[in-house]
């Protein structure tokens, strides 16, 4: 990738990685503890196995960064771009919050600290989030644990005032084996520009069979940065209208989600500064449900994305449970 703002790196380049001045945060995948990194640093753990490719992933920024931590948030910006990190324990209770499941109230309780943060130091625009929680599929308090976060999710959107169809990030929201509810953000002072898939139904927009709230997030995001342009992709799957295709059929869902990523890409270019994209730039991670669908898997992918832009595989639960594979990615072009 052209630009500095993302890469993957190795578990032995974190050392080294990690005293870069202008270095924003990182995610890293691992089972066990974090490696050792300055309390400053906001570090994102994925509590999955990484199958194939480097494990960790690096956000610098265009200078050197400020540190803080706030409402449980921790964080760094550059002055244009700011990540930050929260982690929330279920069922930790806190005053004046509404009724629900524990995982909606830990949604909501999240989100809500995530936004007056970003009020705090004037970055209002949400470019980008990951959530992470684990059973995602499985079913709690009467509802499955993905439509419990999302109702946390869009109460705090909805509180926020932040309900507005252009300007609902890029997310993905994926099941892990073990930790809190983890969410990773990146937050800029100009806003993105929100992009949908004609082949898709708007997630927000999904009927009530899909739970008592939508999940609120775009299909994927433009936004401006150091000169550059920055499409940010949102977790893609076997999904045609809000329906999953391809039940059972590793190879044939990664085939659809393609032509959603294919989808996306002409969507953005539609709109772009610069010129189109392409799906041989996009650099992702790649979720798979069961590590033995990794090599069909990696097969699509490396036939419909080719092998020049880096690309990280996991495992990890996809959001609705007949789904196998997911694909979240981002591509750069320079402006100037």
């Amino acid at each position: 990738m052209g630009h500095g703002l993302h890469r993957f790196l190795s578990g032995a380049a974190l050392a080294e990685e990690a005293l870069d001045p202008a270095l924003l945060g990182l995610s890293w995948i691992g089972l066990a503890g974090t490696p050792a990194l300055p309390q400053s640093l906001p570090c994102q753990q994925l509590h999955a196995s990484c199958l194939l490719g480097e494990p960790v992933e690096a956000w610098t920024g265009a200078g050197p960064t400020l540190a803080g931590t706030r409402h449980g948030v921790r964080y760094r910006h550059d002055g244009g771009l700011l990540f930050g990190v929260i982690e929330v324990a279920e069922g930790v209770s806190v005053p004046g919050e509404d009724g629900g499941p524990v995982l909606q109230r830990a949604a909501r309780q999240a989100y809500e600290a995530v936004f007056r943060l970003l009020a705090e130091e004037g970055y209002p625009h949400l470019w980008r989030i990951w959530n992470y929680l684990p059973n995602i599929n499985q079913e709690s308090d009467g509802l499955e644990r993905y439509r419990q976060f999302n109702i946390g999710r869009y109460r705090a959107f909805e509180a926020a005032g932040r309900l507005v169809m252009d300007s609902i990030p890029a997310a993905s929201a994926l099941g892990v084996c073990s930790g809190p509810l983890s969410v990773a953000f990146l937050a800029g002072r100009t806003p993105t520009r929100s992009i949908e898939n004609p082949r898709q139904l708007s997630a927000f927009r999904y009927p009530a069979d899909y739970g008592p709230c939508s999940p609120t997030f775009s299909r994927a995001a433009l936004g401006h940065y150091a000169g550059a342009e920055w499409l940010f992709v949102s977790g893609t799957a076997s999904i045609v209208g809000h329906e999953s295709m391809h039940p059972g059929d590793p190879a044939a869902q990664t085939r659809e989600l393609l032509a959603n990523l294919d989808a996306v890409l002409a969507e953005a270019s539609s709109c772009s500064a610069g010129p189109p994209y392409r799906l041989s730039e996009l650099s992702a991670r790649v979720y798979v449900r069961h590590p033995e669908h990794l090599v069909l898997v990696q097969a699509e992918l490396a036939r419909g994305l080719g092998g020049r832009a880096q690309r990280v595989y996991l495992q990890a639960d996809v959001c609705r449970a007949d789904l196998l594979v997911e694909v979240e990615a981002q591509a750069c072009h320079q402006l100037s």
